[in-house]
């Protein structure tokens, strides 16, 4: 899949057909839509093409009303939202920066400047609720006349539907915050998952548990930086981890800002992702993780995040958490904690 921010650029495909929208998490209405449109693509003989915002339109108007609580809780980082999209087939995915001058764009603007001379759109896939412009101020009805005068198609996709419920970034976002990660799951049509680079802390879990689980590098961490100060899903949860060897790695994971830590420390202020995997492939020794792309499914939410008076108060909280992960993966067929400790121990033979 090709990659452009803005439209200014020689590699842009001359012509498309195209769909406009957020695309957070990439859910189950989602894929439904870029099925449709890898469809009348091929038909066409043009490229499919995803048009999104960094930052979610929400976001920027959060920040300038200085309202924070107006922003979307972030279902998903720009990366997994282009690798799934990348996976969903798509041939062209074009993020525009989301600022003033887009805000205050006419809806007429945005299909002339956007669409026609910037995307060549010869077909234009849209949700039941699309609005576009300044102020909202566009919909679908302007949106099929200028295509009848413009000289491209325009569709309209109802609501996809599992099991009576709308599936929706919002529904996502509501069963994460209530920590229903099957549910949220099931939305999603995969397990929830963030993935990025395994970047360096203050290694302090490597001394937390070392006595506790008999190992000089205790509760080892991987630390992913989740890009946006407001996840959709925060606490302790059952993971999976993939990218670190040939087998998935059960573990437990933080999402959040560890309140029991130091604000001040090296990752102090971001939201982070630290997963210690229950058993640590030998080959990376100590050092060899950071760097990777690792993604990490969450699978099971254990509890909110707690603040502990004292780090051996959250090393023994650590030691129950992976407790209830290794119990977790014992007693559910589907996440075999068994199987995956076997598939583990034959990758060091």
């Amino acid at each position: 899949m090709k990659i452009f921010r803005g439209l200014h650029h020689p590699g842009i495909a001359p012509a498309c057909a195209v769909t406009i929208g957020n695309f957070d998490g990439v859910h189950r209405g989602h894929q439904a839509m870029l099925a449709l449109l890898a469809s009348e693509a091929a038909h066409r003989g043009v490229e499919s093409c995803v048009l999104t915002f960094e930052p979610h339109p929400r976001d920027y108007f959060a920040s300038a009303l200085r309202r924070p609580e107006l922003a979307p809780a972030r279902i998903g980082t720009l990366r997994d939202k282009l690798e799934e999209l990348q996976r969903c087939g798509v041939q062209q995915a074009v993020v525009l920066p989301f600022n003033e001058r887009l805000a205050r764009q006419p809806p007429q603007a945005f299909i002339d400047d956007v669409l026609v001379h910037g995307l060549g759109a010869r077909y234009v896939l849209v949700g039941d609720d699309f609005r576009f412009g300044a102020q909202r101020a566009g919909d679908y009805a302007m949106l099929d006349a200028a295509g009848r005068e413009r000289g491209f198609d325009v569709a309209r996709m109802n609501s996809y539907e599992v099991h009576g419920l709308r599936v929706s970034s919002s529904a996502v976002r509501e069963a994460l915050a209530r920590g229903d990660i099957e549910a949220a799951a099931a939305l999603l049509g995969r397990p929830y998952a963030i993935s990025g680079h395994v970047v360096h802390g203050r290694k302090l879990g490597r001394a937390l548990g070392a006595s506790a689980e008999g190992a000089a590098d205790g509760f080892r961490t991987l630390n992913l930086r989740f890009a946006h100060w407001k996840p959709a899903a925060s606490g302790i949860f059952v993971v999976r981890v993939h990218g670190l060897s040939e087998h998935p790695l059960p573990g437990v994971a933080n999402l959040g800002v560890r309140p029991s830590l130091d604000p001040q420390d090296a990752n102090g202020g971001r939201v982070l992702l630290e997963t210690h995997c229950l058993e640590w492939p030998s080959h990376l020794g100590t050092e060899e993780a950071y760097g990777k792309i690792v993604r990490v499914e969450l699978l099971h939410k254990l509890h909110d995040e707690l603040k502990y008076d004292s780090l051996d108060a959250l090393t023994a909280g650590i030691a129950r958490d992976c407790e209830d992960a290794r119990a977790y993966f014992a007693s559910t067929p589907a996440a075999s904690y068994t199987e995956t400790r076997r598939q583990t121990t034959r990758d060091r033979i």
